[in-house]
């Protein structure tokens, strides 16, 4: 049958709406290829590799400038703080993302403040006197290095518009110096890391959660400190390695789905224990999450689940972290906190559900929720508009918007971890610690009694609508402070959550009254890093690498996730080279389809987790582990 002129201009609008969106992919992978050339060539002036680190402030400012920055102390103080020892590629590649070079209108709208008769000059002791008392004062021998340029220099001022010139033509100097060497040095080149341009669905640039130094001496093997566990830059081809070996595993749609999980409907006799929790996605990437503590009084057979939580049950509404990945691993607390041994983790599935049934001695067990970071990422914010919290309504006073208060009852339903409808102190603070950094004493806590609704010395929902209505009251309707809340909670513009995912966990004991608190609101511990390991090793399958038998690659699966550890037996530290190039339908927390890995000496550290992009069909994991000469 013929088709319609209606039905050929359908398929064409859609064919052009794809060509479109592939040119625009296109286009960001060649923006971002520039960008990590750029980095490199600027990196590779200061410091002879890519896999060497800043190891002080002065290289910091350095390396910065050679990338075309003019980095204030302040800026420098910033990234370089006390705590600071190290920066590597990556850490500098994040800064180079946020501290955008000035353009030259930026330069002229500072001069013109200064210059308000708009006559294109500035004297030069006006200029000593702004550059040596304001701001991160200069001396007057730098200044005077300023004014001894005689290209924008004449009777006794400062011509600020070729200034401006010069100021933009050196920096692009430094940067197309840099390049240039980079393009020269054969050797440079060859250590050039990653694939510069990433596969068209899985543009995610997430890194792995980082990993304290502090490890356990009790074990046989230790997880990699932080210095060494995360991607130190973008790899090298393959054909600098000397050992390697491949994994190929076929995986099928979501149907297929493992359902051994029982459904707690078949428990109804066990006792239940309850808490909710959320992940968070950081400013850097970073995940955090609520950890806790369950005590069992009596040894029972247990069955423990987390699944992310549908705070808000509305018909046809899409929910961000519905797809987001939820497991939970199971510590025993031995005599101290630190002391802590993996009992299992929660690899049974039913649906979003994932599980764990066995049976659990009386004592104290730490419960770490994880998810792999393979959904919960940053994204690039394609909102227009802003969403409004608050208006005034016909006689004036301040109210919130329907739309917000919709967002802050999903709020109040993800803090309120005991679900019992209201907000204890401690619940609260959970909530203050991520929004504004500070607890709430109980000083504080007895003013909101007065002055908000309170039921057992609880905080209502209403209680909490009050409480933002009256911060908006404070700003006089300056939505500022609330958007700063509201996105530290993982909203964007749009009121939508999409850089958090709240969770559930259930306990049910079959001759016990479970008990379950939550302890922390902080990023993945060593212990969850060392639990994971150790699971994947427990679990998965091992290959020792071709031609280096002091490398071991342990690869996981179950359900929808696939892990990958590297275990470094030698005593010195290697460079592992991943390639996921011939991988079909995946998504990687590592965000590239190519990237190199450290790994301390006697360490093993996780190498990736890999899911479906698209869970509807089947999709095939092959990775080649390489080690670099």
């Amino acid at each position: 049958m013929a088709s319609s002129p209606e039905s050929n201009m359908s398929l064409s609008v859609q064919k052009l709406t794809r060509s479109e969106s592939s040119r625009a992919k296109k286009s960001q992978h060649a923006e971002e290829a520039i960008f990590y050339m750029n980095c490199r060539a600027a990196y590779l002036t200061v410091l002879k590799s890519s896999l060497e680190n800043i190891k002080s402030k002065e290289q910091l400012s350095l390396v910065l400038q050679q990338a075309g920055r003019n980095p204030s102390q302040k800026t420098v103080n910033k990234y370089w703080t006390s705590q600071t020892t190290t920066l590597n590629f990556d850490d500098f590649c994040t800064i180079l993302k946020k501290e955008k070079p000035a353009t030259k209108t930026e330069l002229l709208e500072a001069f013109g403040k200064i210059d308000t008769d708009n006559t294109g000059y500035i004297l030069h002791d006006e200029l000593y006197k702004i550059l040596t008392t304001r701001g991160e004062k200069m001396t007057r021998d730098e200044v005077s290095a300023i004014i001894k340029q005689a290209d924008f220099n004449c009777s006794d001022k400062l011509d600020y518009n070729k200034f401006c010139d010069l100021y933009m033509t050196t920096s692009e100097k430094c940067c197309k110096t840099a390049r240039e060497k980079l393009e020269v040095d054969s050797r440079l080149r060859q250590q050039q890391f990653g694939s510069q341009a990433e596969t068209s669905s899985e543009g995610i640039t997430l890194p792995v959660s980082k990993v304290p130094p502090r490890v356990s001496r009790k074990t046989d093997h230790k997880v990699a400190p932080r210095g060494d566990s995360r991607t130190p830059s973008r790899p090298s081809s393959a054909q600098s390695c000397k050992a390697s070996i491949s994994t190929t595993i076929s995986m099928g749609a979501s149907s297929n789905r493992n359902t051994k999980l029982i459904e707690p409907d078949t428990m109804k006799e066990w006792q239940r224990a309850q808490s909710k929790g959320c992940f968070y996605l950081e400013e850097d990437g970073e995940i955090i999450s609520h950890k806790y503590k369950l005590h069992i009084p009596q040894r029972s057979t247990v069955c423990i689940t987390i699944k992310p939580l549908n705070v808000r049950q509305v018909e046809g509404k899409f929910c961000h972290w519905l797809p987001v990945d939820t497991a939970l691993y199971i510590l025993k607390e031995n005599e101290t906190q630190e002391n802590l041994q993996l009992v299992s983790f929660t690899e049974q599935q039913n649906k979003e559900m994932f599980g764990w049934k066995g049976e659990l001695g009386s004592g104290i067990y730490w419960l770490l929720p994880f998810t792999t970071g393979c959904r919960l990422k940053k994204v690039k914010p394609q909102i227009t508009g802003e969403a409004k919290l608050v208006y005034r309504g016909e006689d004036g006073e301040l109210a919130l918007s329907k739309e917000f208060r919709a967002a802050l009852l999903d709020i109040f339903e993800t803090i309120d971890l005991d679900g019992n409808g209201l907000l204890s102190l401690e619940e609260y603070n959970f909530f203050e610690l991520r929004t504004s950094g500070e607890k709430c004493d109980e000083e504080a806590w007895a003013v909101c009694k007065e002055n908000f609704d309170m039921k057992k010395n609880e905080l209502t929902r209403q209680g909490f609508m009050d409480l933002n209505l009256m911060e908006a009251n404070d700003r006089e309707g300056d939505p500022s402070d609330l958007w700063v809340t509201l996105l530290s909670l993982g909203y964007n513009k749009a009121l939508e959550m999409t850089e958090a995912c709240p969770f559930v966990i259930d306990i049910y004991a079959e001759k016990c009254k479970p008990r379950i608190k939550a302890i922390y609101l902080e990023a993945g511990s060593w212990q969850l890093n060392k639990a994971i390991c150790k699971s994947v090793v427990n679990k998965g399958e091992a290959k020792v690498m071709d031609g280096c038998e002091n490398i071991i690659i342990y690869t996981y699966k179950a359900g929808r996730r696939i892990t990958s550890v590297i275990e470094n037996k030698s005593e010195n530290k290697v460079i592992i080279h991943v390639n996921n190039e011939q991988s079909k339908n995946c998504l990687s927390n590592r965000g590239l389809t190519v990237f190199a890995v450290e790994v301390a000496p006697k360490s093993m550290m996780v190498s990736q987790h890999v899911m479906p992009l698209n869970e509807q069909e089947e999709w095939l994991y092959n990775c080649v582990h390489s080690l670099l000469c």
